[in-house]
C-alpha cells in the first residue's frame, strides 16, 4: 500500500497517535483506548499498520489458546518524508485533509464521549486565527512553531503527563497580492 492511502485514514491516525510515546498495546488494548471504533475494523487496521512496518511485534504471548501479539510504533515508519509530499497532487491533498479532519473531529468526539471530560479544566482550544503574513513572516512563525513543538514529540508518557493531540493547520485563505 501507498505511503499517502496508509495515513490518509482517520482509523489509521487514530491507532498511530495512541500508540506514540513508545507505548506498546495488544489490538484488544488499543481498542480500549478507541472504544467508538469496532472491533472488526480495528483489527484490520492494526493488520495493515504492521504489514506496511508502521507497527511491528514487541512480543507475543498465549491467551486462551490464541497467539496475542503487542504492537509498538515505529516512528521512523510513521513519517511522511518531503519527497512524498512534492509529489501529492492537489486531489491528494483533499483526501488526506479530509482524512486529518476526520480524525480530529473523531479524537475530539471520542474525548467528549468519556466520562468526566472537561474541556475548561483540560485546557481544550480551537481557535482560528486570520493572519496576514508576508513570506519572511510566514516562514518566521512556522519557525518558531516548529521549534516550540519538536521538543514536545519526544516525551514518553508518564503518570503526570496526559497525551494530547495537537494539530496545527496553515495555508493561505486567499490569492498572494502582487
Amino acid at each position: 500500500m501507498e505511503a499517502l492511502e496508509l495515513f490518509a485514514h482517520p482509523v489509521r491516525m487514530r491507532i498511530i497517535h495512541a500508540m506514540s510515546g513508545d507505548r506498546v498495546f495488544t489490538t484488544a488494548a488499543l481498542g480500549d483506548l478507541l472504544p467508538d471504533v469496532s472491533k472488526a475494523t480495528l483489527y484490520r487496521h492494526v493488520g495493515v499498520l504492521a504489514e506496511a512496518g508502521v507497527l511491528e511485534v514487541a512480543g507475543e504471548e498465549r491467551v486462551r489458546g490464541a497467539v496475542e501479539r503487542r504492537y509498538r510504533l515505529r516512528r521512523d515508519r510513521a513519517a511522511v518524508d518531503a519527497e512524498m509530499v512534492a509529489s501529492v497532487t492537489p486531489e491528494d491533498h483533499r483526501r488526506i485533509f479530509a482524512a486529518a479532519v476526520a480524525t480530529l473531529l473523531a479524537e475530539f468526539h471520542a474525548y467528549l464521549d468519556r466520562d468526566g471530560a472537561d474541556p475548561v479544566a483540560d485546557l481544550v482550544g480551537y481557535r482560528q486565527h486570520a493572519l496576514w503574513l508576508n513570506p519572511a513572516e510566514l516562514s518566521d512563525l512556522i519557525e518558531r512553531l516548529r521549534a516550540a513543538i519538536i521538543p514536545h514529540l519526544t516525551h514518553d508518557p508518564a503518570p503526570d503527563r496526559t497525551r494530547y493531540l495537537l494539530s496545527p493547520i496553515l495555508f493561505p485563505i486567499e490569492e498572494r497580492r502582487p
